[in-house]
Order: C-alpha cells, then sequence, then structure tokens
C-alpha cells in the first residue's frame, strides 16, 4: 500500500500562494515524483480540482537514494520535467522551500538550459562523450591556492565595483572549461538557491549559507552564484526576471 501524500502535497500549493508574487516563475507548479520502494509515484495537478492527484506509478531507472532532492525529466511521464524528492521532504521545516528550488530547476530546464549548454564547450564535449555526470563530477580545481584566495575574496566582495575586477581575474587563472562550469554552477543552482533563500525570509525560516566557508566544493558555487545573482540584482533591477540573459552577464562578468 502506497502513502497518501495529498495533505503534504496541498501544503505545497498553499505555499506558492504565500510566495509566487517574489519572481514570475513560481507561478508554474510541477509534477512532484516522490521515490518510495523504487517506485515513482507521480504526482502532478489536476486542472479541475487545483490539487495534486497521484496520476502514474513507474519503476525508478536507477536506484534513488533515501533522501534525494532533484529535478529531472521522467522517461515513464511523456519527458516532463519533475521535482523528485522522498517523503521525508515533507518532515523537514523547509521542506516545501526545497521543493520550489527544485521547480526552478525545471523552469530552467524547459526554458534555456539546453540552449545555453549548447553554448559552452564542457557540456558539448559531455555530450559527445556520454558523459551524463559532468555537473556533479567535473575535476574542478577547488584547491588551486590562487583559485581559492580569489574566489574567497569574491565571497566577501560587497557591490559590482569590487566583485568585477575579481571576476576578471577568475577568468584569467581558470581554464576555459573550469571558468564555464564554475559559471554554469553559479547560474544553475546559484539561482535556485537565491530564490530559495527569498522564500526563507518570506517564511520567517533560516536562510540556506552552505557553501559560503572553506574547503572549496561544489556547493561554493551555489553560494558564489546566489551573492553574484543578488548584487547583479542590485545594479540592474528586473535582471532576474530574464535567466538566459542574467546566465549572460555572469559568464562574460559584466
Amino acid at each position: 500500500m502506497t502513502t497518501d501524500y495529498r495533505l503534504s502535497l496541498q501544503k505545497v500549493l498553499l505555499t506558492q500562494q504565500a510566495i509566487q508574487d517574489l519572481h514570475p516563475l513560481l507561478e508554474k507548479a510541477f509534477p512532484i515524483a516522490i521515490v518510495e520502494k523504487d517506485r515513482f509515484l507521480i504526482h502532478d495537478l489536476d486542472p479541475l480540482t487545483k490539487t495534486y492527484t497521484l496520476v502514474q506509478e513507474a519503476p525508478t531507472p536507477m536506484p534513488i537514494p533515501q533522501g534525494v532532492r532533484a529535478a529531472f525529466p521522467l522517461e515513464s511521464y511523456q519527458g516532463r520535467a519533475a521535482c523528485v524528492v522522498t517523503g521525508d521532504v515533507f518532515d523537514e521545516p523547509a521542506g516545501c522551500v526545497t521543493i520550489f528550488h527544485e521547480f526552478i530547476h525545471c523552469q530552467q530546464y524547459e526554458t534555456c538550459e539546453q540552449k545555453l549548454k549548447q553554448g559552452l564547450s564542457i557540456a558539448r564535449k559531455a555530450q559527445a562523450a556520454n558523459d551524463y555526470m559532468w555537473e556533479l563530477n567535473h575535476p574542478f580545481p577547488y584547491t588551486d591556492p590562487a583559485f581559492v584566495q580569489v574566489y574567497a575574496a569574491f565571497l566577501a566582495a560587497a557591490g559590482l565595483d569590487e566583485i568585477r575586477p575579481l571576476r576578471r581575474q577568475l577568468k584569467d587563472l581558470l581554464k576555459a572549461e573550469d571558468y564555464e562550469y564554475m559559471v554554469w554552477q553559479e547560474w544553475k543552482e546559484g539561482f535556485a538557491r537565491w530564490i530559495e533563500n527569498r522564500l526563507c525570509q518570506r517564511l520567517g525560516l533560516p536562510e540556506n549559507t552552505g557553501g559560503q566557508g572553506q574547503p572549496f566544493s561544489r556547493v561554493s558555487f551555489y553560494a558564489g552564484g546566489a551573492h553574484y545573482i543578488q548584487t547583479l540584482e542590485e545594479q540592474e533591477p528586473g535582471l532576474v526576471n530574464d535567466i538566459e540573459r542574467l546566465f549572460g552577464r555572469m559568464l562574460t562578468g559584466d
């Protein structure tokens, strides 16, 4: 017998009502696939009742660990992007915020992610090599002393006048594909983190500060991206509403 998640999923929609004015991308809810006993319990919005309904059960295509928080297209559900979680997400105070973080990744996937990847040499090479895990496993030089010094200064910088020369330094010292990887993570995960923390502010929850300290890792780019995006938005209000243009600004460092 599968768990009934209807009340928990209704809370997601109630939360959406409280936060959707914070960014246009929060106005859309996506399918939620809850992993239970190596099966996806796929819930989607019923167009008539405007509530989440269990629409499909399907075996997971691979082992998915307990505690997963992810977003990816579901082959069994017409390739639609979905938030993929285990049921314990609903036991967390910020569980709904986590789900909207993953919804942002669904939005990125549906709008411009594939187009932007085609402009990155690192993504094109990974695609040619059938490397589907490069976003997680790229061997970035996180411990290189020159990178550590400049990225630490970037995380502490206030305002674009301080940030711009540091971004130029990063572009000069990193190999081209490492620089692309850094900016990609700052945009993809940093934007979702920036949204996540705005939701936390609205809902009275502690902000997610993971990645701000050393040693640096991929999660450092979540924090760095959120910091960079906030600074760009302060300089140019409304830039965050065009996430494709936002990526271009982050990539060039302007």
